[in-house]
């Protein structure tokens, strides 16, 4: 099996969320089975910004719903998006 690059949009709570808090959250929820690529913060709309995080994973079945679930349980984000996937 190869390995996947995903890339995912989380949504914060709202507008006045840390994004530096959301970060450090991210990087301790990503399980052992993903590697954590990349964070960048991208504006939305009216002061909304999303965190796009780059991560990579084997491609074998249940690796991108665990880093999903992981970080939807984040208190600081309302929603995971997977935006891009791909193979290496």
């Amino acid at each position: 099996m190869g390995e996947v690059a995903v890339l995912l949009r989380l949504m914060p709570k709202g507008v006045d969320t840390d994004l530096k808090a959301m970060a450090a959250g991210v990087r301790a929820a990503v399980p052992d089975a993903a590697k954590l690529r990349g964070m960048q913060v991208k504006d939305i709309a009216f002061g909304l910004k999303a965190l796009l995080v780059s991560v990579v994973m084997a491609d074998s079945g249940g690796v991108l719903e665990a880093t999903e679930s992981a970080l939807k349980a984040l208190p600081e984000v309302e929603s995971v998006e997977v935006l891009e996937e791909g193979l290496l």
